[in-house]
């Protein structure tokens, strides 16, 4: 029984038609299966791999901190160097009132964490979220997922919570006195990169600050310089009061974490104590590969290079097929006719050697998120590739 029958029998799966790719190796922005054959990556892991595929100066802090200790005990006890100088870090690269750290396992968690603190502090129960926003799939994230589609096989959910139209200022007057949170994507991704105007962040923000409620923003695809600044918040003037933050969290480890301030972290320490608890999260490992890419990503000036990059694609991607272009730096999405089209697109650019992928939300649009080390050269590669296939696409047509 060949590799790929082994993963189908023994590993759980999430669809009928996995990729099923053996990849034996990866580097940069290039993965390499077991025949040989090379992949250039414009996914990066679902924005995982900010500084590409196993950076050297990644890649030295995880052997440092195998060598001194890998898992100690369960979160929050000990002294975890690596936990210590990533917090201090985020610290000094956030807003003065995100000051208090919880690392999580994923992004998903951070998520979950969040929805408790939020409940914990305001000593309410409704959570506001929005249609086509995406947190994470576990029930409480679940709950808040912005589309019906994917919630219904698992009800009954969390009760409490209200899904309202992103964007919208009539939506808004939906926050009271009554609500927890309101938890939005700085940009939703998986919409297919829509991202809202300042002005309505704005209002979002001191419509949170009227009622009391606590305005959680989701970074954990937009953050660490995949919009062109190290965070997305960023480019609208405003603070959340708590942030959410994984996938590029942890350098190609799995990392993620709510962030906000001690004064509101503090309530999960007692009535009762250990109000939320991880065994693994935070992970002295992952958080030494983490720390290492952000200070890539900060001393390389990659962040830096992120426009520039994001524009040498859109000025490339001309074609009849493409119906719109939408980014936000280098998160990008193509948007064909139909899901059916875009999955044409999508297997001739992996025949080719060109990893792309769509969104949940939005199956009629690729996804193109590279690693931001991505280069000039390998843009111009990829973007030849998706036009070619395009062409071909375009012939079979009627």
């Amino acid at each position: 029984m060949n590799k790929r029958e082994l993963f189908l029998r023994h590993v759980a799966q999430t669809s009928p038609a996995p990729l099923a790719i053996d990849i034996v190796k990866a580097k940069g922005s290039v993965l390499r299966d077991a025949n040989g054959k090379k992949y250039l990556d414009l996914i990066a892991g679902i924005s995982v791999c900010n500084v590409g595929h196993r950076h050297p100066k990644v890649v030295k802090a995880i052997k440092k901190q195998v060598d001194d200790y890998m898992h100690l005990l369960v979160y929050g006890e000990m002294v975890e160097t690596p936990q210590v100088q990533y917090a201090k870090w985020l610290n000094d690269h956030l807003p003065a009132s995100l000051n208090s750290v919880y690392f999580t396992n994923s992004g998903a968690e951070a998520t979950e964490g969040a929805m408790k603190l939020a409940k914990r502090v305001t000593n309410r129960t409704q959570i506001i979220a929005f249609n086509k926003s995406y947190h994470g799939s576990t029930q409480g994230a679940l709950s808040i997922m912005g589309d019906e589609y994917w919630r219904n096989a698992f009800r009954p959910l969390l009760p409490d919570v209200l899904h309202l139209e992103y964007d919208s200022f009539n939506s808004l007057q939906e926050i009271t006195a009554q609500t927890a949170c309101v938890i939005a994507e700085t940009i939703q991704a998986e919409r297919g990169v829509v991202t809202p105007s300042a002005q309505w962040m704005k209002a979002l923000r001191d419509k949170c600050t009227e009622t009391g409620t606590l305005l959680i923003l989701d970074e954990i695809q937009t953050g660490f310089g995949r919009t062109g600044s190290l965070w997305g918040f960023e480019q609208f003037n405003i603070v959340p009061d708590i942030v959410l933050m994984g996938k590029a969290l942890g350098g190609g480890m799995p990392l993620g974490a709510f962030i906000a301030d001690q004064k509101i972290m503090q309530v999960l320490t007692e009535n009762p104590v250990l109000g939320h608890i991880t065994t693994f999260g935070g992970h002295p490992v992952c958080c030494a590969a983490g720390l290492a890419a952000a200070k890539v990503l900060v001393k390389e000036n990659i962040i830096d290079q992120v426009q520039s990059k994001a524009a040498l694609f859109r000025e490339m991607l001309q074609h009849p097929l493409i119906k719109a272009v939408r980014a936000n730096g280098l998160l990008i999405a193509l948007e064909f006719e139909s899901f059916e089209i875009n999955k044409k697109i999508i297997d001739g650019c992996l025949e080719r050697g060109l990893l792309t992928d769509w969104f949940l939300f939005a199956p009629e649009c690729m996804r193109i998120a590279p690693p931001l080390t991505v280069t000039e050269k390998e843009i111009k590669k990829a973007v030849k590739t998706i036009l070619e296939v395009l062409d071909s696409v375009q012939g079979l047509l009627p």
